[in-house]
């Protein structure tokens, strides 16, 4: 490469590219961005890898903001079952205390279920 070509890459890359940053016809609010035209596509590229990245972070923060209320509704569900048992087991509780209750009241007035003493004061 001669010396000529590279001073005429080096000027090149040198070069600024003028971005409007406004819509205006008449040209006469322009805003005019200056950038160093080598570095747009690594910025450009740079920019979309932080889309990128952000991107997957949006989705894995929403992946588990479902997760957590799919659990949340699990819980609710578990608790309520939980109540529920609870409640059914102080039911049978008190079903069988009567029962119980109801069997020893039929013992004691069956003669089938009298102690022994009574047979051996027969003898």
């Amino acid at each position: 490469m001669d010396a000529s070509s590279k001073e005429e890459e080096e000027e090149e890359d040198r070069a600024f590219t003028n971005i409007s940053l406004a819509d205006d016809t008449d040209h006469s609010s322009r805003i005019l961005y200056t950038r160093h035209r080598s570095l747009l596509p690594k910025m450009m590229n740079a920019d979309m890898d932080v889309d990128a990245e952000n991107q997957v972070e949006l989705e894995e923060k929403t992946r588990l903001i479902n997760q957590v209320l799919e659990l949340q509704h699990t819980l609710e569900d578990l608790s309520a079952r939980v109540d529920a048992v609870k409640e059914e087991n102080l039911k049978l509780k008190s079903e069988n205390q009567v029962l119980g209750q109801y069997i020893e009241n039929l013992m004691s007035a069956s003669s089938v279920f009298q102690t022994t003493d009574t047979k051996s004061k027969r003898k």
